[in-house]
């Protein structure tokens, strides 16, 4: 059997892409979350472009600019100005913890304490040997927390520079993601390796579960937080900002939810004997911070993933422990364009299989 010119052609072109695009992604690794963050920024606020070019069809830098103009104002500065009031408060808690100024074993006593005594027997014969192990186990989750985030602060802090020099570089590239994406987005799905309908269907499940995850769950994330800053602060506890903020981490997780953080705050403030602060907790974090995710879902999220909720929760946890905070939507973006995959081979080869009949007559 011989080898056309043609094949060799082919496989050698295939081998250069291959080498080209592997040199290309050690180039720009350093980049990586920069140019990601551009990705989410630009099919995040593309609709946004749409109306601004709509308005200006002939100026397409104009639409960009003020899309980009807009992005800044309402959604980077705020950001920064609560990341760096968070910061203080998490560098704040770190140093009282180190200090012994705060000590979450002693709180956790206090609850302890307060409850009956058969559940105090109840907790102290349970699988964790003796209270004293369980008051070590939260202490080491909440310092592990909080001091996260001062090492993060820490570490932006050292390479300033870098963290700049990253930050221009998202912007700069959103502006021209979105200045030509649509332009971009045809062009790649028509460079793919894959039939035309089954990389259209890819791609339009990749925008689906992007803006889906962003919308859906980093939004609501975001209000739910907010919410349970306000109420925290409400009740009077230190923090509060960086309780929030806990909680929007803990209400991107499907089956999780902010019950994992204003919960155990109710039961202390409860055992504690804030009886009304207490309630207020409760009743925010049922009645509004609980509702916020059943009333603003349907509304942000046009149509549905396809992605099951374990699968969510699942992806999530594994993404962001893979890469970071990205690892929330590059997590649940590989499980959607997995199932999407083998959803399309499947009709394949069912296809394949069951053959449309021609009708003889």
């Amino acid at each position: 059997m011989t080898i056309s010119r043609r094949h060799v052609e082919n496989g050698g072109l295939l081998l250069f892409l291959a080498i080209a695009t592997i040199a290309l992604l050690l180039v720009v690794s350093g980049f990586v979350g920069a140019l990601l963050s551009a990705l989410l920024v630009a099919l995040l606020f593309q609709p946004l472009f749409q109306r601004l070019l709509a308005r200006w069809p002939d100026r397409r830098n104009m639409a960009a600019a003020v899309t980009m103009l807009i992005i800044t104002v309402a959604v980077v500065i705020p950001a920064l100005v609560i990341a760096s009031m968070v910061v203080d408060q998490a560098a704040g808690v770190y140093v009282q913890m180190r200090s012994g100024q705060v000590d979450v074993a002693q709180y956790f006593r206090q609850v302890h304490d307060a409850l009956p005594d058969r559940m105090q027997r109840l907790l102290d014969s349970s699988g964790f040997n003796t209270f004293e192990r369980v008051q070590a186990k939260l202490s080491e989750a909440v310092g592990n927390s909080v001091s996260l985030i001062a090492r993060q602060a820490l570490s932006i802090g050292a390479n300033a520079a870098a963290f700049l020099l990253a930050f221009g570089v998202a912007l700069y590239v959103s502006f021209f993601l979105l200045r030509d994406g649509e332009q971009l987005g045809p062009a790649v799905v028509r460079a793919l390796p894959l039939e035309r309908p089954v990389a259209e269907r890819l791609a339009d499940k990749f925008v689906a579960v992007v803006r889906a995850t962003i919308k859906g769950s980093g939004v609501v994330a975001l209000v739910q937080g907010a919410l349970g800053a306000i109420t925290f602060a409400i009740v009077g506890l230190p923090a509060a900002m960086l309780w929030g903020l806990l909680m929007a981490i803990a209400a991107l997780l499907p089956a999780v939810g902010p019950a994992i953080v204003w919960a155990p705050v109710a039961v202390y403030l409860l055992a504690t004997g804030a009886i009304w602060q207490a309630v207020v907790v409760v009743a925010s974090g049922v009645l509004v911070i609980g509702l916020a995710d059943n009333i603003l879902r349907p509304i942000l999220v046009g149509r549905d993933t396809g992605i099951p909720d374990w699968l969510v929760l699942v992806t999530t946890l594994g993404g962001i422990e893979l890469v970071g905070l990205a690892g929330i939507v590059v997590g649940p973006l590989a499980g959607a364009l997995f199932i999407t995959g083998w959803q399309i081979l499947t009709e394949q080869r069912e296809g394949a299989a069951n053959p449309p009949s021609s009708d003889p007559g």
